[in-house]
């Protein structure tokens, strides 16, 4: 603001800051996504069966979810679409939409392991929430302790 003094009044001339006449941000939608499944392993066969939800309040589009293996894949998987083998350990896969308080489709999938380990570790995280916001991040980022006993673990 610049304040300009005449004879005896003052004028006053508001300047518009740059700021002030820029477009206002864009906010990012929030969302809250989480995952929810089972595994067993058997003979270094691992099942895995997870179907992924949003808490909201915004729905996502599309997000990424990635799946890390404590031990190496084997070299030859037969992943469900939507899925690719990104390293040695390591698979994505798409979520497709998640609606806001809503689930997506439930991912189905057998990866054998390298050799045959008593225990597998998975690691779930998002990788890419659709451009989303996600402040609770303890909801999307677990790991799952796995024996190869035949049992169903639950997360």
């Amino acid at each position: 603001m610049r304040i300009l003094c005449g004879l005896g009044a003052a004028v006053v001339v508001a300047v518009a800051s740059p700021a002030a006449t820029a477009a206002p941000a864009a906010v990012a939608p929030e969302a809250d996504l989480a995952y929810h499944g089972h595994l067993s392993m058997t003979g270094g066969r691992v099942d895995l069966r997870m179907t992924p939800q949003n808490h909201g309040p915004s729905g996502v589009a599309e997000a990424t979810v990635r799946l890390r293996w404590s031990v190496p894949l084997a070299d030859e998987q037969g992943l469900p679409a939507g899925c690719a083998r990104t390293e040695v350990r390591t698979v994505m896969c798409r979520t497709g939409a998640l609606p806001a308080d809503g689930w997506g489709e439930t991912l189905t999938m057998a990866v054998r392991l390298r050799g045959a380990p008593s225990e597998v570790t998975l690691g779930i995280d998002t990788v890419w929430g659709g451009g989303a916001v996600d402040r609770n991040h303890h909801n999307d980022r677990q790991e799952v302790l796995v024996l190869d006993t035949g049992d169903t673990y639950v997360f």
